[in-house]
């Protein structure tokens, strides 16, 4: 005859497993009914979305509150001065065109890095110029240097749309 504790013991073992299994059976998918767009994933119930998107399901291009016109003004290590920057779409989803940087009609191409800020690279003949933008609210500023070969000039234009 078996005796009481070896009953105990099977009942105890024989319990546990069923609930082991019942418990991980019931574990839900969090992703389960997340769709996530544009290349975004989903992780705990969430999408985590790809540079250049936001938005809960990752539908929003991070680069269309930047479209528009922004007046304001810039100061650089030497001079200053007060004018306009305009951020149009580019064909690119990741991407902005920047005109009339340094209040001298310089064009960039800018790349989305974040939801909020962008980098650009580029020249215009001889001058080169290289830098960042960041939008917070309606405020755009851009941090750059322009430089000829000769003569490099940084500086940093605030502008609100």
């Amino acid at each position: 005859m078996k005796s009481i504790k070896q009953i105990a013991l099977s009942t105890f073992l024989t319990v546990s497993a069923f609930s082991a299994v019942l418990y991980t059976s019931c574990s839900k998918d969090e992703c389960k009914d997340v769709v996530c767009q544009n290349g975004g994933t989903c992780n705990a119930g969430a999408c985590v979305c790809l540079t250049g998107y936001e938005g809960t399901n990752c539908e929003t291009k991070s680069r269309d509150k930047f479209v528009g016109v922004y007046t304001g003004s810039e100061i650089c290590t030497t001079g200053t001065d007060n004018y306009t920057i305009t951020l149009a779409a580019n064909s690119d989803a990741l991407k902005l065109t920047m005109t009339n940087l340094y209040n001298d009609n310089y064009t960039a191409t800018c790349s989305m890095v974040a939801t909020d800020s962008f980098s650009f690279a580029g020249s215009q003949g001889t001058v080169n110029f290289t830098g960042t933008g960041r939008l917070v609210t309606n405020t755009l500023t851009v941090r750059y240097t322009v430089t000829d070969g000769t003569n490099t000039n940084s500086c940093v234009f605030t502008g609100d749309k």
